[in-house]
């Protein structure tokens, strides 16, 4: 009778200690299985970005762009092709953000199982390059955490999101945190922006941290350059 119980508490213990390690270690980084699955699924995206990259445009697309004069024009209606034709939890984009050592495929839409993946773009915002505010939000404890630090964001440093038709470099303003309702700071101003949010504080979703950041650059390519 005592071996039994003797395994068992030994079964109870390691437990105990596996749970202990795993809130420490979500505690002082982020939370390690869904880590592991988020970054499985991000080299799968990962190709398929690049996959996406490659792609040429459709005939129509290429002759509307044959039409259009200037980057801006030209980068606009890809903009908006791409948002028609992405399906939820796509693969998109990349976004890099150097001052956190930030670099994530962002997919589209930000229902739960999208963001699983990774960032994702607000369904009702307009991709980079079309007029208007660009809203990406992400986790910050699970599922690699990619905005875990995004507090750290202070004015001047830089955004930058990679689209297949181009890059588009941001300029962080600043940052705010408000109520989970708040729908004003994804509305579109007098010029085109950024904004990143996430849950506030860590291991809590009572609050939003919201970073605002204006659009400074654009560098065309990929279909963007197609003659």
């Amino acid at each position: 009778m005592r071996r039994p119980l003797r395994a068992f508490s030994t079964v109870l213990i390691t437990a105990g200690m596996l749970m202990l390690f795993d809130a420490g270690l979500t505690v002082a980084w982020q939370e390690p299985v869904s880590a592991i699955y988020a970054q499985l699924v991000q080299d799968r995206l990962g190709d398929d970005l690049k996959k996406l990259e490659l792609a040429k445009p459709s005939t129509l697309d290429f002759a509307a762009l044959r039409s259009l004069e200037g980057d801006r024009k030209r980068l606009a209606f890809l903009a908006r092709a791409l948002r028609r034709k992405a399906d939820r939890g796509e693969a998109v984009a990349r976004i890099r953000i150097p001052r956190i050592k930030a670099s994530y495929v962002v997919v589209d839409g930000t229902d739960t199982a999208s963001l699983r993946k990774g960032p994702g773009f607000y369904d009702d915002a307009p991709f980079p390059g079309a007029p208007g505010t660009v809203a990406v939000a992400g986790h910050r404890t699970t599922y690699l955490a990619p905005f875990r630090n995004i507090d750290r964001l202070r004015p001047g440093h830089r955004i930058t999101i990679e689209m297949p038709y181009g890059d588009f470099v941001y300029e962080v303003q600043k940052t705010r945190i408000v109520e989970p309702t708040e729908i004003s700071v994804v509305r579109r101003v007098s010029y085109d922006r950024l904004v990143l949010s996430a849950c506030h504080p860590r291991y809590s979703a009572a609050k939003r941290i919201v970073v605002f950041a204006r659009f400074v650059d654009a560098t065309p390519r990929g279909a963007a350059l197609s003659d």
